[in-house]
């Protein structure tokens, strides 16, 4: 049965659904079905987002826009509905294609400098890109049932050497043959065949007893495989393993989603670290500049010497440099994080000359509430999609074994066949002497109607064996698929002892992080501790602008510092999540709004809109 699968994405456009028209009618069986072209069209709440030139991004709307927008999770929307498409296939008896796309890595950071990333599997390079494929084992029919009919008008004339057969020198005969069959295989290994046929036949021969006259009859085979190829778990292999498939395919699009939304979690967080960075360095800058303007004056008045206004100047053009520095990092990953949330890209007049402008501040809790390392192992076992893909592979491997296995033995096929014949005519009027059973005389529907009270059977039945001797392919082919199998278990051991190392390997990033972020509040404390003292000092002339200017220097590096060690936080939460498999539940993510690709949560801005960073006075 032809089927369609539609995505429809809530309340948005008809256009924004991923659709496939149905098949209608009997008729419809042998016409396309039209998909719909694609949609590159934003969803309505990134322009609702957009206020006086600048886009106000909370990381839940961050979030809903990536599963709106994002051409890595739209591209892999459509894997679900091609594994659906195959399983049709298979139903039919087709074999199974390969389809759709493996995960692809989210977009990265324009630095990344100091964070900490778990590596191996985590993400997109621990995931296959495709179910099961094998197509070895008993053939597979054809399971669509096949109508077949066939119509035939013949005239001949054959001239006879032995008139005392046919009664002429030249026999003329006119032939009109009608025919109609069904036929179907089912997945059990029993092919069903029911002819119905027809021949009219009229000779110039005096020597039939009928002439005109109709030979009809109805046949019915039956074949049914008893060893190879018999029975579903053989024949209806390529279903169950098209439908594995299907499974791991809509895993593979909650991975796709886990991991680009990841990916751009991590862009926003370093645009929160990029624009605190910015406001560390204006403020550095404006801090030279003040002391440049305050030694002019002094160098004036002759209370202190020129060469501390050249040492000034000197920290404004280095400070100058950094500010450009940071200004460059915060536009350029600002672009990154625009076209990771847009299905044009920043081609979009919508995103072209806009700023991004974080909402939300990196939140450090008080302490790390972290289970013990192997209940969080067990935890993210039952959780984690690699291994959930590995396992549906495997099930699927174990399948195809079973069928191949069965290639192994003998062909020993089972046929019956009855046939109901029928025949009618008239009286043949060259020799009517010759004469005819009354029984005989009639028409077409006197062969049917002999048929149909079977006074004519023929019935048949046997059995066919066929031995391979040695048997070498079949051999070869189930200890092949049975040592890779056997890869497949060790591989999904592989990945459950990777996933111990993900986690214990998240655990200490956590901490770490957390450590770091703590040692450099306490860093950025002191120094600006330090540097109010030494103005002090400077004012009352017991300190020199040297040390107010390296103050100050070390004072900016200490504020970057901590807001790298907040990204670096971030970064190292957000492994955490995907170390575990929790990345959407911890970001209240519904897999059923991302393969619709609408998020019914709308987006709301506070009355107050802090500016963007690059409008904030230096």
């Amino acid at each position: 049965m032809l089927c369609s699968f539609t995505l429809v994405a809530g309340t948005m456009n008809a256009q924004n659904a991923i659709r496939i028209d149905p098949a209608k009618g009997m008729f419809g069986w042998y016409k396309q079905r039209n998909v719909a072209p694609i949609n590159l069209a934003n969803s309505g709440r990134l322009e609702s987002l957009i206020r006086a030139g600048n886009l106000y991004l909370s990381a839940q709307d961050v979030i809903a826009l990536t599963l709106e927008n994002n051409l890595d999770i739209e591209i892999q929307r459509y894997n679900p509905i091609l594994t659906r498409e195959v399983t049709l296939r298979t139903k039919g008896g087709g074999a199974i294609r390969s389809v759709g796309t493996g995960v692809s890595a989210g977009p990265t950071s324009v630095s990344l400098t100091g964070v900490s990333l778990n590596s191996g599997g985590v993400g997109a390079g621990a995931v296959s890109s495709s179910g099961i494929l094998t197509q070895l084992g008993p053939a597979i029919p054809n399971f669509d049932p096949q109508i077949s009919v066939f119509t035939q008008f013949a005239h001949s004339t054959s001239p006879q050497s032995n008139t005392f057969l046919t009664g002429t020198t030249s026999l003329i005969s006119d032939t009109r043959s009608y025919q109609g069959q069904y036929s179907q295989y089912n997945d059990w290994g029993t092919y069903f065949q029911f002819t119905v046929s027809d021949t009219h036949l009229k000779f110039n021969s005096p020597f039939y007893s009928l002439n005109p006259f109709s030979q009809a009859d109805a046949d019915i085979q039956v074949t049914q495989n008893l060893l190879q190829g018999f029975g579903r778990p053989v024949l209806g292999r390529n279903i169950r393993v098209s439908k594995n498939n299907e499974k791991f395919s809509n895993l593979q699009f909650k991975q796709q989603v886990i991991t680009t939304v990841s990916a751009v979690l991590n862009l926003y967080w370093d645009l929160v670290s990029f624009n605190a960075d910015l406001k560390a360095r204006k403020d550095e800058l404006a801090t030279a500049q003040a002391l440049f303007e305050d030694n002019q004056k002094q160098v004036k008045i002759g209370t202190l010497a020129p060469i501390e206004v050249t040492r000034a100047e000197a920290q404004v053009y280095s400070s100058e440099q950094d500010l450009l520095i940071s200004q460059t990092n915060l536009l350029q990953q600002e672009t990154v994080l625009k076209n990771a949330l847009s299905r044009n890209g920043v081609a979009s007049p919508q995103l072209a000359d806009v700023h991004v402008v974080p909402l939300d501040t990196v939140q450090v809790p008080p302490k790390e509430d972290v289970q013990p390392i192997e209940q969080l192992v067990q935890e993210a076992l039952t959780k984690r999609v690699e291994i959930a893909q590995d396992k549906v592979n495997i099930d699927s491997q174990q399948i195809n074994l079973k069928a191949i296995r069965n290639g192994l033995r003998p062909t020993l096929q089972l046929f019956a066949e009855a046939t109901n014949n029928g025949l009618a005519g008239n009286v043949n009027y060259l020799n009517p002497a010759i004469g005819a059973p009354s029984f005989l005389t009639g028409g077409t529907d006197t062969a049917f109607q002999q048929i149909l009270h079977r006074d004519f059977p023929n019935y048949s039945a046997g059995v066919s064996l066929n031995i391979p001797l040695r048997n070498r392919a079949a051999q070869s082919d189930y200890v092949t698929s049975a040592l890779e199998e056997r890869q497949a278990e060790l591989s999904l051991q592989k990945a459950v002892n990777q996933v111990r190392v993900d986690v214990q390997n998240a655990v200490i990033g956590l901490r770490q992080a957390r450590v770091r972020y703590d040692s450099s509040v306490k860093a950025r404390i002191l120094q600006q501790q330090t540097l109010d003292a030494d103005k002090k000092k400077y004012t009352l002339g017991a300190s020199t602008v040297f040390q107010v200017v390296q103050d100050q220097q070390t004072l900016a590096a200490a504020q970057s510092t901590e807001q790298q060690s907040l990204a670096n936080y971030s970064h190292a939460r957000i492994a955490f999540d995907q170390a575990m498999g929790t990345t959407l539940e911890a970001n209240h993510v519904s897999i059923e709004e991302a393969l619709s690709g609408k998020v019914s949560q709308p987006s709301e801005l506070p009355a107050t809109l802090p500016p963007a960073a690059q409008e904030q006075k230096q």
